[in-house]
């Protein structure tokens, strides 16, 4: 994903409020960019330090401005813009780059589907049948590893739990990790912060839920990132 406009480059001074982050512009500027990301953003944020934004064109936009990339604390690249992660991997998915999940016909977004009033990210038909396809975000590096949630995620349960049930009712069920982070090289279940979801995603996995990871190329220079590789998802 390349956006037309460019980016531009920043310093970061603080994020708060959640949703907000004050940044440094080039020029000495002192602006309030929109952070578009629910989670705790855990080890992705170093104050003082390069990030870069977007610019929308949007007149009713109280902020104009989007955070899409950080530098960690430890100088790595993390793509904070949660929004990202569903285009990423709907490219990837057309490009052919998920050799997993290749040879379908169609790809639907935000279908309804379970017994939980939820919405899939992408469902793939084909002759061999459906395939639902949930995306999750990774950004939470710990130890040299990737970790998934980076906070307690009721929703992230529930997710899985409707994976399940539409792999017990005969389809194809995949839980992809978006992992947007350049230091990230394989996925876990963050145990140490939600047990829960651990435990339940390794319930799904033996319920026949495959779990896949793939990792992106983060270039916020070129205003690009896009998917570019598989990485292991341990469980152990």
């Amino acid at each position: 994903m390349q956006d037309m406009k460019p980016w531009a480059k920043g310093r970061l001074i603080k994020r708060y409020k959640r949703f907000l982050a004050d940044v440094e512009t080039s020029d000495g500027n002192q602006i309030t960019i929109h952070c578009p990301n629910t989670g705790s953003m855990r080890n992705c944020i170093a104050e003082g330090s390069a990030c870069w934004y977007s610019e929308s064109d949007s007149k009713t936009r109280k902020y104009p401005h989007t955070w899409e990339v950080a530098t960690t604390p430890e100088g790595d690249l993390a793509g904070i813009n949660t929004n990202r992660a569903n285009h990423l991997v709907r490219e990837a998915l057309v490009a052919g780059v998920v050799k997993p999940l290749a040879g379908f016909e169609q790809l639907r977004s935000e279908v309804k589907y379970g017994n939980e009033n939820s919405r899939i990210d992408f469902l793939l038909t084909g002759a061999h049948g459906d395939c639902y396809v949930e995306v999750k975000n990774v950004t939470l590096k710990e130890q040299g590893c990737g970790y998934f949630p980076d906070a307690v995620s009721t929703r992230g349960v529930k997710h899985l739990r409707e994976l399940m049930h539409v792999k017990a009712l005969g389809h194809r069920a995949v839980l992809l990790f978006c992992v947007q982070h350049s230091g990230i090289d394989r996925v876990k279940p963050a145990d140490h912060i939600d047990s829960t979801y651990g435990a339940v995603l390794r319930e799904a996995q033996t319920a026949g839920v495959e779990l896949l990871a793939y990792s992106a190329e983060l270039c916020p220079a070129q205003s690009r990132i896009e998917l570019t590789h598989e990485v292991p998802v341990e469980l152990e």
